[in-house]
């Protein structure tokens, strides 16, 4: 063997000893951090012992028992607006679009704000199906009517309600509003075994003792929240703060409360959660009810009469707790009583001869101290009745007889119903599903190219109405109604008064695929609603 083979076997040689043992490194290097992960994996949290859940055993208190005996009468109410001055035009858009809420809605973004407009804050209102969660109500008669606050429903096209536990929408009816308390009546009626929440006395609630508030804070629905009594007879700057003494609470209140009922440890409601004080529009520590022996009063001349009905006389007068009035008294030889400032033309007041500058210091020989006792008095007598009026004029005492008027006449601006006329029934109403209709002649048929006979057409689908829950649009052409052929507008509204609450109703409409793409046949179904 020569030289260089020699030099190239022994190199050949070297470096195969280095393959090997790099190999025999890496098996080594891979067996030994095996070994380690093992040792790891066996001994990660040594002595631990696996944690074990227990049986479960309920903790109850006062405020679960309020819980699960009240949130069953607690209910959410969502609200449905239509443009107010292009109803026609904007119909058949509606859906798509969505509705501004009511102007006067910004209003009501102050201080004490109230629980009004979007549960999930300011800013304009665009919701696709144009619902909005407003507030809250509690149920008080089996019957299903249902207590809320007036700014929770007011002027709301459509008003539909929640329970606990059971995502259908009922539809509700307006049954009467007062606006002064902020109080309003609405009725359920395809809701079967009602709960009716109990009603307690509030003159007993005390400053200091324990309160829950139930109600859907920003649309949470049934939410829990306690806090104690924090006040009574707590007024709030506004005019309505003359028949609305509340109730302080600290009870966590938020948007979507409103209307919401406020519990004794009783679980009796003894007040209607209205408004808060609050510098961010959420929960501060600080909220309002009205007392629930108000809220009765109010709501059972609702379910009576629709609304309620004060006396007046056609008075302005200077609070008692002005600055300056006490001086003012004096200056007009009275100690106390209530300064007259102006004098309503026409008014019962003006009638009898009273003048502003006159001291109210008596009524039916009774004294009257201040304003509030004044209202009190007046207005919880009947219509109709003449009230001996006794006033220091001159410093001379003289006594007027002054025939009490309705309060919402005598002031129908600050305390009228603050509710739209109702209008005529409408072609929709009459067909009852919520929309209107009208023939087609041969030469519409002709031009749209409608080759079916018989069907009418959809001019208009009002929104939120039972013909835009299942998807009726405008220029649907009706053919059928529950496999009943449609001929004429009067077909549409003979079979529609055949119908009944609960009963399944179903569409057969021509649904043109575009501008000017043919016409093919669908169906439309739901259950027949309660009248609206």
């Amino acid at each position: 063997m020569s030289f260089v083979d020699k030099l190239r076997t022994q190199k050949f040689l070297s470096f195969t000893l280095i393959l090997f043992t790099l190999a025999v490194g890496v098996v080594l290097g891979t067996l030994i951090n095996t070994g380690v992960r093992a040792a790891k994996d066996d001994k990660v949290a040594p002595g631990a012992t696996p944690l074990q859940i227990p049986n479960p055993t309920q903790i109850a208190s006062q405020f679960t028992q309020i819980a699960k005996t009240v949130e069953p009468s607690v209910v959410n109410i969502s609200t449905t607006y239509l443009p107010r001055q292009t109803q026609r035009q904007a119909a058949p858009n509606a859906r798509r679009r969505g509705t501004p809420m009511p102007e006067d809605e910004n209003s009501m973004q102050d201080f004490f704000d109230r629980f009004f407009g979007s549960p999930f804050g300011g800013g304009p209102q665009q919701a696709p199906d144009r619902r909005a969660a407003l507030g809250s109500g509690v149920v008080v008669d089996r019957a299903g009517y249902i207590l809320t606050n007036n700014h929770v429903v007011d002027k709301a096209d459509r008003i539909q309600v929640k329970f606990t536990g059971d995502a259908t929408e009922y539809d509700a009816k307006l049954v009467g509003v007062d606006a002064p308390t902020d109080l309003a009546v609405i009725r359920v009626t395809g809701k079967k075994d009602l709960v009716a929440a109990k009603i307690g006395n509030s003159d007993a609630v005390q400053v200091g003792e324990w309160v829950v508030a139930i109600g859907s804070p920003f649309g949470f629905q049934a939410t829990v929240t306690q806090g104690i009594v924090s006040a009574k007879e707590r007024d709030i700057p506004g005019e309505a703060s003359q028949f609305q003494h509340f109730l302080q609470t600290d009870a966590a209140i938020n948007p979507g409360n409103s209307g919401g009922p406020l519990l004794n440890l009783r679980g009796e409601v003894v007040g209607i959660n209205t408004a808060i004080a609050s510098r961010t529009g959420g929960y501060q520590g600080i909220g309002f009810a009205l007392p629930m022996n108000s809220a009765v009063r109010v709501y059972n001349e609702i379910i009576k009469t629709g609304r309620v009905t004060r006396g007046g006389l056609g008075i302005s007068f200077r609070p008692s707790d002005s600055p300056g009035t006490r001086e003012l008294l004096k200056a007009y030889g009275a100690d106390e009583g209530v300064f007259v400032e102006q004098i309503t033309p026409g008014g019962p007041a003006d009638k009898a001869g009273l003048k502003p500058g006159d001291v109210v210091v008596a009524i039916n020989n009774q004294p009257v101290r201040n304003g509030q006792e004044l209202i009190e008095r007046v207005t919880t007598t009947p219509i109709g009745t003449n009230l001996n009026v006794t006033v220091l004029r001159e410093n001379k005492r003289q006594n007027f007889s002054v025939t009490v008027a309705d309060l919402a006449k005598v002031f129908p601006d600050r305390f009228g119903t603050g509710q739209p006329d109702e209008g005529a029934p409408s072609e929709a109403e009459t067909a009852r599903f919520g929309m209107s209709i009208m023939n087609l002649t041969p030469e519409e048929r002709r031009t749209r190219g409608i080759e079916r006979q018989g069907g009418v057409l959809v001019d208009e689908v009002t929104p939120g109405s039972f013909a835009d829950d299942i998807g009726m649009r405008p220029n649907d052409v009706i053919v059928a109604i529950n496999r009943r052929p449609i001929n004429n507008a009067e077909d549409v509204k003979r079979i529609g008064g055949s119908l009944k609450p609960g009963e399944a109703v179903a569409f057969e409409v021509m649904r043109q695929a575009g501008p000017r793409g043919p016409w093919t046949s669908t169906f439309l179904a739901g259950t027949m609603p309660e009248s609206r």
